[in-house]
């Protein structure tokens, strides 16, 4: 019986475009399935050339339309056999011109010789269902799709190249020997032969493992999914300015006029390799605009919401209101004061600066270096960190590392509490099944639908 994912046959020759809706000087429509070489093969201009080539070869010409044999497009075509292609299957990638009309009438005439359109991430998991790469691997190409830093795009391409999945099968490795010992001793009991010791070191290294590995969760999610983080302060305390000076562009007005940012204004940016979504908030103060004091309300909204304020202080007027130092207290860790406009003040460098007091100008860009350090450093705090090339980042991943662990702890208590061996056995196999479930080597439908109906089509 064929699996399917999404009520769709994974016999059906597939096609969708690879790259974004959009004009481009080219774009790249992708074709796999049983026959999809011969189907191309149908509206190019040397049908001959593509059913008869190798694999890993390019072949300029013309699609054409079926019914009329006008061309369409321009195109190179790209032929993959099964065994070297992406999918596992025979693949056929057109590049053509990045005209919205002409892929749409490349799409068009793909569908009319016998292609259906490709479900979100069904050629990866055409990938994962022939062998070509385990769900970890699976979940990297998501992850690399949709990273928003270099950062994220190196750790997920790490794993995307193995090293979770290695890490992953030398813990399988040494519970599945376990595994073996176990069922030995139960298969065949021999009253007079001494039992064989099981190897309780081989299990706490593997827990150690797993915990290393649960270890980088959190760092991850960080590098994948990132933070928000608010500037926050009075009118005219060079929020805005600061803000272009993270952007490095003039996004925000400036302007001497208070009450200017009169809603949040964000974007996105990235300090050391982390995703930041950055917040330009409304001055704080009282205003009798109401345009203006609903755009300080969502300020505040916002505020309570982010995992790390910059409170701008005015290093010429430094002196807090209470209703300032009540929002500061109510922050807590949160927050970290930066005073601004330190060109314009000789001596500050007199008063110490702290992690939580730092200065700043937004017009030099003095002291804007130790600020991005000291972001950096609070948002990495209490992190346990890991090696580069083996972090997760997933609930999934987390969730069946915690499983199996679970799993092999009780295997340890019961081995020092005597239970039969018969009862323990069975949570080295939930330890295995819950590894299984993380490589894909244990699958459900709903899971694997649930997971690949993440991906973009064309993925």
């Amino acid at each position: 019986m064929q699996k399917r994912i999404l009520s769709y046959d994974l016999g059906d020759p597939i096609c969708a475009l690879a790259t974004p809706w959009g004009t481009s000087a080219l774009a790249v429509i992708r074709t796999s399935g049983e026959g999809s070489i011969e189907l191309v093969a149908k509206l190019f201009s040397k049908p001959e050339a593509l059913k008869n080539s190798k694999g890993g070869r390019l072949h300029h010409g013309f699609l054409l339309s079926k019914d009329t044999q006008e061309p369409l497009d321009e195109v190179m075509v790209a032929i993959f056999r099964a065994h070297q292609s992406y999918t596992g299957e025979d693949s056929a990638e057109i590049y053509c011109h990045g005209s919205l009309p002409g892929i749409r009438s490349l799409l068009e005439a793909l569908r009319s010789v016998g292609f259906r359109p490709a479900e979100p991430g069904e050629f990866t998991y055409r990938a994962f269902i022939h062998g070509k790469m385990d769900l970890t691997r699976a979940e990297a190409v998501h992850e690399i799709v949709t990273a928003k830093t270099q950062k994220a795009h190196l750790l997920a391409l790490h794993r995307l190249e193995g090293a979770l999945e290695k890490t992953l099968k030398n813990i399988r490795a040494t519970l599945l020997d376990l595994q073996t010992s176990l069922e030995i001793q139960l298969d065949y009991p021999e009253e007079d032969a001494p039992p064989i010791p099981v190897p309780l070191d081989s299990v706490q290294k593997s827990i150690a493992s797993i915990d290393r590995l649960l270890n980088t969760y959190q760092e991850g999610k960080l590098y994948q999914e990132g933070v928000q983080i608010a500037l926050a302060g009075r009118t005219n305390v060079g929020k805005s300015s600061l803000f272009n000076r993270f952007l490095r562009e003039e996004r925000s007005i400036v302007s001497e006029i208070h009450g200017t940012t009169r809603d949040y204004i964000e974007a996105t940016v990235s300090i050391g390799g982390i995703p930041v979504r950055l917040y330009d908030t409304a001055g704080l103060r009282s205003s009798t605009d109401p345009i203006e004091a609903e755009g300080v309300k969502r300020s505040l909204s916002l505020i309570e919401s982010c995992a790390l304020v910059l409170f701008l202080i005015d290093c010429m007027d430094p002196a807090l209101t209470a209703e300032e130092e009540s929002c500061l207290t109510r922050l807590g860790n949160r927050v970290l004061r930066v005073y601004t406009k330190i060109d314009l003040r000789e001596g500050w460098y007199a008063v110490p600066e702290t992690r939580t007091h730092l200065g700043v100008s937004a017009l030099t860009g003095e002291g804007f270096d130790r600020l991005l350090v000291e972001i950096e450093s609070r948002l990495k705090e209490g992190l346990h960190g890991g090696t580069e090339d083996v972090l997760i980042e997933s609930d999934r991943q987390k969730e069946l590392l915690e499983r199996c662990r679970h799993a092999l702890v009780r295997f340890r208590e019961g081995l020092e509490r005597n239970l039969p061996l018969d009862v323990v056995a069975l949570d080295i196999e939930d330890a295995l099944n819950a590894l299984g479930e993380l490589t894909g080597e244990v699958t459900t439908e709903e899971m694997l639908t649930r997971m690949f109906s993440r991906f973009c089509v064309g993925k």
